[in-house]
């Protein structure tokens, strides 16, 4: 059986589509987690990614009674990530679902909330702030390297999903869209470098009331029905004062717009995709030239995905490590439910804003996660 370090906290998968390959890859490299068994609505997958990272196949209500499994790795589709979390708060598993926390604000309170009543840890993707180039940027941020900061933009700009995804349908349904399938990475960068956000204001519309599917499979050149903003322009207002104009869009064929860049009173920061662990963050102190940090030779920088020729850094199964790690030494996680949730009121709140075309105050107060240093990031590998 493949594992983090053969021993630590027993983790059972459910939902064995695409995103699991690169969780179950991943586990060998970390400490403290050992993947034990896989269950999917279809018996058939389960049953082939038991085999190929040597797991044990189950139903997944088997999986769920199983006394030996400590955690369940939610990777189901996003409107299945409630009902999959609370059936295994419920059978008193800890949780670490991927992103986002819920379809719904209300939801997400309901299983942090479950998760808290019961003594159970409830986590939540990305944990891509965690990687090399999250670090950097927040270690320069917590430097002073640009000041306080005072404005920024991020952008999440592209096509969709219909021209390489075989089956993008629910990606255009409630629950879907740019802002709730893409938002989470961006938006929790901004937290862990800003802190939480106050208000939001935002407006969003359809680029297109029907799309047609390009991509190879059953669906091929069939169109199918939008259901939900495919295009979100918000301003983020931050317990800060710092000011972010976030824009989430698939209907861009191509744009300039650098992912994140954020702006102080002695400098600006560039940040690279926050939908990867590694990049190039850089630098410019009060308007000099760029000034740039790679982030290869750190900790979960290394290109290492896609597998067959890698260009980029993808850690998934960091933020499960630290959530393991965080157990053990009964701390809070960085990833932890309440990140997740405030994540998850931000976005409820660009697309309510958008349709009501009114400002949004924020609920939930937090605190940042906590930085990561270089030396236990580096510890939780195995």
């Amino acid at each position: 059986m493949e594992s983090g370090a053969g021993s630590g906290l027993r983790i059972g998968v459910i939902g064995c589509g695409t995103i699991s390959a690169t969780y179950m890859r991943n586990a060998r490299l970390f400490a403290g987690v050992e993947m034990r068994a896989c269950a999917d609505i279809s018996a058939d997958m389960a049953a082939q990614r038991a085999a190929e990272y040597g797991l044990t196949a189950m139903s997944v209500d088997t999986l769920l009674a199983d006394p030996e499994i400590d955690l369940i790795l939610n990777l189901t589709v996003p409107n299945m990530h409630f009902d999959i979390s609370q059936s295994a708060l419920a059978a008193g598993k800890h949780v670490f679902t991927e992103k986002p926390l819920a379809s719904t604000f209300a939801e997400g309170k309901r299983l942090v909330e479950e998760a808290q009543r019961r003594g159970l840890r409830i986590g939540s993707a990305p944990d891509t702030f965690l990687g090399a180039a999250g670090r950097r940027a927040r270690k320069l941020v917590d430097d002073g390297a640009i000041g306080r900061p005072v404005s920024g933009t991020a952008f999440m700009f592209g096509r969709g999903m219909e021209h390489w995804h075989p089956n993008p349908q629910f990606f255009y349904q409630p629950g879907g869209g740019p802002v709730l399938d893409m938002g989470p990475y961006y938006l929790t960068m901004l937290v862990n470098l800003l802190g939480p956000v106050r208000s939001v204001v935002a407006l969003t519309t359809r680029g297109r009331e029907e799309r047609l599917i390009t991509a190879e499979g059953p669906f091929k050149n069939k169109m199918f029905p939008v259901e939900t903003p495919t295009t979100a322009l918000s301003l983020l207002e931050f317990e800060s004062g710092a000011l972010v104009n976030f824009g989430a869009s698939w209907d861009v064929y191509r744009h300039s717009n650098h992912p994140i860049e954020l702006h102080g009173t002695e400098g600006s920061l560039r940040l690279p995709d926050p939908d990867t662990f590694g990049g190039t963050v850089s630098l410019s102190s009060a308007g000099a030239d760029w000034a740039d940090f790679d982030s290869e030779t750190a900790p979960y920088g290394a290109h290492n995905w896609p597998h067959a020729a890698p260009d980029r850094a993808n850690y998934r199964m960091l933020g499960v490590a630290e959530l393991a790690r965080a157990i053990a030494e009964g701390r809070p996680a960085r990833a932890e439910g309440e990140l997740a949730l405030h994540v998850l009121e931000i976005m409820e709140a660009i697309l309510h804003s958008g349709e009501t075309r009114s400002s949004v105050n924020l609920s939930t107060r937090i605190e940042r996660p906590s930085a990561l240093g270089e030396d236990e990031a580096r510890s939780f590998l195995a």
